[in-house]
């Protein structure tokens, strides 16, 4: 980390807190959901700000109302219920669709036809043939089809077309656009500590997709929209998100919105390191519950401290 002069945009006014829990309705939550919305409500308490609960259901095929229903109950039987009704991604997608068409009037968005297998074929290809395919920080391979690959004319033709594609961020022209050095500030030790800026790059990203034919928006644009639609002063997330930082930061100044502090704290894991996740069958609240678990209980397991009483 380092001190940088330049960030991406408006900071939230002195002594204002405003934090969220942002949980998927795809399934029941574990101890590391809970474990981030404890951390989310404590620190608002602490500060006297306002915690809030975003469902981010956009992804219909997936997310079901009774996982709603099951998240708030669970975060009721935490302590942590959120001091204002939810806010549900499903009924704000004309937000995202605004937000994209800014940014493809900028001339940042281009249609990309390439399947996942093609790309995944395209990557084996070149690994095979002895070239290491270039990775985000999350270890995933960046796509290996420029956007120089077609001309503007073809990719306009083929989407009016109704061909499959999705929508990428064109990175380069998007850095250039931004206009200078992006940086976001961490909280260090607590949500609510000093900040350190950190040095923002997003080109290690690739050209991200920013929507799908079949879920019109992505995490990384409408996280974005959410935090400035919902006036959250303090994002407080997992680690794992630490690095995508660099591309909320790179939107957040195209779309000329309001940069929160960030803190990523610590992910909850299992007996063999991995962090917990649905898709890993990690146990819900719900069966810990049942065992008999207390929010007393499940407050020590997470090395948190008694519940704060302002």
């Amino acid at each position: 980390m380092e001190t940088l002069e330049a960030d991406s945009g408006a900071h939230p006014a002195p002594g204002r807190f405003i934090c969220r829990f942002a949980p998927s309705p795809n399934g029941p939550l574990h101890l590391g959901h809970a474990f981030s919305a404890l951390v989310n409500h404590d620190a608002a308490r602490r500060c006297g700000g306002t915690y809030l609960v975003r469902m981010e259901d956009v992804d219909a095929t997936r997310c079901r109302p009774e996982f709603a229903d099951a998240i708030l109950d669970d975060l009721a039987f935490i302590g942590a219920p959120p001091d204002a009704p939810p806010r549900r991604q499903s009924a704000h997608m004309a937000d995202y669709a605004a937000a994209l068409a800014r940014l493809e009037a900028m001339g940042l968005v281009y249609p990309a036809f390439e399947s996942r297998a093609e790309i995944a074929r395209a990557v084996a290809a070149r690994a095979a043939a002895g070239t290491a395919p270039a990775r985000d920080p999350d270890g995933v391979a960046l796509t290996p089809f420029a956007r120089e690959g077609l001309s503007d004319a073809e990719r306009a033709r083929r989407r009016a077309a109704g061909e499959p594609h999705v929508l990428r961020l064109h990175m380069a022209a998007a850095i250039a656009a931004a206009g200078g050095p992006l940086a976001w500030r961490e909280a260090q030790g607590l949500p609510e500590g000093p900040a350190a800026h950190v040095p923002a790059d997003p080109e290690a990203w690739g050209d991200v997709i920013l929507a799908r034919r079949d879920v019109p928006t992505s995490y990384h644009l409408s996280v974005v929209v959410d935090d400035a639609a919902q006036d959250i002063t303090h994002v407080i997330r997992g680690e794992d998100l630490f690095q995508a930082t660099a591309v909320h930061v790179l939107l957040q100044r195209l779309l000329g919105l309001p940069q929160p502090v960030y803190h990523h704290h610590r992910l909850i894991r299992d007996e063999t390191g991995a962090k917990l996740s649905k898709s890993n069958g990690s146990a819900g609240l719900a069966a810990l519950r049942a065992a008999g678990v207390t929010p007393a209980e499940l407050r020590r397991r997470l090395g948190l401290q008694p519940m704060p009483t302002t």
